[in-house]
């Protein structure tokens, strides 16, 4: 099976945040967000048109979707990704949800983690729309 990623057309901005903080109500009406929570605080991706008073940000990923959904059964797929970007020294930001796994790229090394993927193989569909 040749798997596929999507390319999304926004940019996204990776938040911290302290560990009582109150998150901003604009985060939960982005029709995609990620939201991660630790002893030593939150993380947020969110669209980079969202600003968000944080104790530090890190703009300028592009994110990859792999299409799903991923049966929890398939092993591997983010272990390949992610060591095919490291075999061309992309640092990466995975994501993973119940149905597939995200894996962002700074803006700047985009078109080298695509032409890296295409060639070990993966399809990659450079724009998939996000609301």
């Amino acid at each position: 099976m040749r798997m596929t990623l999507a390319v999304h057309t926004r940019q996204y901005t990776i938040h911290s945040f302290s560990p009582n903080a109150q998150l901003p109500s604009e985060i939960f009406a982005e029709a995609v967000y990620f939201i991660s929570k630790t002893e030593e605080g939150f993380t947020v991706v969110i669209s980079s048109d969202i600003e968000l008073d944080s104790l530090e940000q890190e703009s300028h990923w592009c994110c990859l979707e792999v299409l799903g959904p991923l049966g929890f059964s398939m092993t591997g797929i983010l272990s390949k990704v992610s060591s095919t970007l490291a075999d061309v020294q992309i640092s990466i930001f995975a994501l993973s949800t119940f149905d597939t796994d995200y894996i962002l790229v700074k803006q700047n090394r985009l078109t080298s983690a695509i032409d890296a993927l295409r060639k070990k193989g993966y399809q990659v569909i450079e724009s998939k729309e996000t609301q």
